[in-house]
């Protein structure tokens, strides 16, 4: 295969390489309008734009939080937000050595003639929206496939179909000057056990690569978002230790030695739970050419959204909460977290929501 060689190409590699750079990780703060809507339902607060441009600024202003992040996933509105002093976010973040990174798919719709399996919108006129994008500062993009598991799912239709759609997503963003987050998303739900959750990861990471390479995308200039390979929510749990072993497992069968970076998703897990895997991965001895690290949303924003309640008087003891865990990930990307966070209230409390929508 000849890779993509475009006007981007030395810029997407390396900023590709700076995303997955040891001991730092991405912040998943993309939700959409709806999606935060329920976030703040959870903590009484009306879901208005000022409550969500203050909830970013809490995030992105939290003393110490920016030297663990290498990158922020927004969501269009707050591509565009500032502080209230009227400063850019997109500055703030740049400042701190954080990229700013795009949610660029619309959502998902139902496959016809699947039992419930869906496909991700948003590839009309997606060129044009990632050109508007970069030039509003982003260098970085996130599309979100899902795939689940069931008696006979995910089906070799949703498979392809999702395979495809994340391929045609990434060559559209390496053409415009973003780095593509590939993230095709097995939801935990169901009572299946680890060996199966590494059957399905392993296949559809297969076929992922598999229509990347069709569409001739320059692997260096990508990073996986993954799924950890875990037993179902309904299953017997295991150790952070087999959960490593299961997850870099698959991806050692999948995915190529080009792609600079694997940041995990948290797919519902406590926050603890989260960062306690990925330390287990980073430990495992044997071969892991990619950085192993996290893009975490509501496994990095947990317990900083119960600490802050929607309250100015609160915005200190929230930001300490983010603090607590950016660092803690951090340490887990190189294998050094020692279990040792203080806590936040929710930290160990499991985030799954069935059929997880974003």
């Amino acid at each position: 295969m000849t890779a993509f060689k475009g006007k981007y190409h030395d810029e997407l590699i390396a900023n590709a390489a700076y995303i997955g750079t040891p001991g730092k990780g991405i912040l998943a703060a993309d939700e959409s309008t709806g999606t935060i809507g329920k976030r703040f339902a959870s903590i009484n607060v009306e879901n208005v734009e000022e409550n969500r441009r203050g909830l970013r600024e809490l995030l992105f202003t939290a003393p110490g939080v920016l030297q663990y992040l290498s990158g922020v996933i927004l969501f269009e509105e707050t591509l565009y937000q500032k502080t209230a002093e009227g400063k850019p976010f997109v500055d703030v973040l740049n400042e701190g050595g954080v990229l700013p990174g795009i949610k660029v798919d619309k959502g998902v719709v139902e496959l016809k003639g699947t039992d419930g399996e869906t496909t991700t919108q948003g590839l009309d006129g997606l060129g044009a929206r990632c050109a508007k994008f970069y030039e509003a500062g982003a260098r970085f993009a996130k599309w979100r496939a899902v795939l689940k598991i069931g008696p006979n799912e995910p089906s070799q239709l949703s498979i392809n179909e999702n395979a495809n759609g994340l391929a045609r997503y990434a060559i559209i963003c390496q053409e415009n000057g973003l780095v593509p987050i590939v993230e095709p998303e097995i939801l935990v739900d169901g009572p299946h056990s680890i060996d199966k959750c590494a059957d399905v990861t392993e296949r559809v990471l297969a076929a992922c690569y598999k229509a990347l390479n069709d569409h001739h995308v320059l692997l260096e200039g990508t990073l996986l978002k993954p799924n950890m390979v875990t037993p179902g929510s309904d299953a017997k749990k295991v150790s952070p230790e087999v959960i490593a072993e299961y997850t870099v497992r698959a991806l050692q069968r999948t995915t190529p030695a080009a792609v600079p970076a694997v940041v995990f998703l948290s797919g519902g897990q406590s926050e603890e739970e989260a960062t306690l895997n990925l330390n287990a991965m980073n430990k495992l001895k044997g071969k892991k050419p990619w950085n192993l690290s996290f893009s975490f949303g509501r496994a990095l924003q947990a317990s900083t959204l119960k600490a802050w309640s929607g309250k100015k008087e609160n915005v200190k003891a929230a930001q300490e909460a983010l603090l607590t865990r950016a660092k803690a990930n951090s340490e887990a990307t190189l294998g050094t977290y020692k279990g040792d966070a203080k806590l936040g209230e929710g930290a160990a409390e499991s985030l799954h929501v069935k059929d997880y929508k974003y």
